[in-house]
Order: C-alpha cells, then structure tokens, then sequence
C-alpha cells in the first residue's frame, strides 16, 4: 500500500512539475494563475477531510479531517477576500487541472477503502500531500508572486500548512 501511494504521489509531483514547467516557459505563472492552483489545491484537501470523516471512525484521523476543513476553508476565504479587494479573478491554468485530475484518481482509491486501511492511507496520503504543496509554496509561489499582499498571505498559509504536515506526521505514525 505504501508503495501504491508513494508512485501516486511521485506521479502527481511530475506531472504538476511538468504543468508548472510549461507555464513558466511562457514567463512563469502569473500570481492569478498561483492563486488559482493554491485555491485549488486547498479545495482538494477540504475534499479529502470530507472523505475522511465520511468513511473513518478513527477519533484521530476525524480530528485531523476536522482540522484541515477549519485551516483550508479559512485560507481559501482569506484568498477570496484578497481577491475581493485587488478585484482580480484566478485564472484557471493546467497545473489547476492537473492538480484535480490527480486528486480524483486519489479520492477514487481511497473510496474502496475502509477501517484500518482507510485511516493510513488517508494519514500517507496526507502527509505526502502537504510535504508536496508546502515544497512548492515556499520555493516556487512565495519567490513568483508579485503582489506583496498575495505573497504574504501565501507566507501565512505556508505557516499553517506546516504545522499540518507535522500533525500529519504523527497522524502516519499513529495509523501503523
């Protein structure tokens, strides 16, 4: 299982690295384009939470899931309020869609899931997920985005994102 979900997570890291590579080709993503793949990214998580709690009766793992709707919903709202502000729209991009055709294909092997085996690989999954976007925001979205604003609520979001990759750590061990 583990094995399964470590080639799913290299797949969907190159083929969002392919996506992001092409784009910054063309002079890289504009931040309507980052925001557009941050809030899509924060949406796939809120997807995953709700799966979990729809399927685990873990007390750990639904904590989690309930601490990831409460952080994603909060950054995505803080996102559309900024949004809001600058009267700016996310422009849809490739990596946006790639990002959801792979969480998808995610979403469906976790579906089949259940008990014990559910919680683990919700917990991997996880883990490989935040390790895989905190990498990104920090070295590729921060460094790209224009807008001091928009960069500093990336910054904060990575704050938070952190700390959910090291509860996500202790989710993994506890899932064993």
């Amino acid at each position: 299982m583990i094995k399964q979900i470590l080639v799913g997570v290299a797949a969907l890291a190159t083929a969002t690295v392919s996506a992001c590579a092409s784009e910054v080709d063309d002079g890289g993503p504009s931040d309507m384009q980052i925001a557009h793949i941050a809030y899509t990214a924060g949406n796939i998580d809120i997807r995953y939470a709700h799966l979990a709690l729809a399927i685990s009766d873990n007390p750990d793992v639904r904590e989690f899931a309930e601490t990831m709707l409460r952080d994603h919903v909060a950054v995505n709202d803080a996102a559309l309020a900024l949004l809001a502000k600058l009267e700016a729209a996310p422009e849809d991009n490739e990596t946006s869609q790639v990002l959801l055709s792979q969480a998808l294909e995610k979403r469906n092997e976790l579906k089949v899931l259940d008990g014990a085996a559910f919680d683990k690989a919700y917990a991997e999954n996880e883990l490989a997920y935040h390790q895989f976007v905190n990498k990104t925001v920090e070295e590729a979205f921060i460094p790209a985005a224009d807008n001091q604003e928009f960069k500093e609520l990336l910054g904060v979001a990575l704050q938070t994102f952190k700390v959910h990759e090291g509860h996500a750590e202790m989710l993994v061990e506890k899932t064993k």
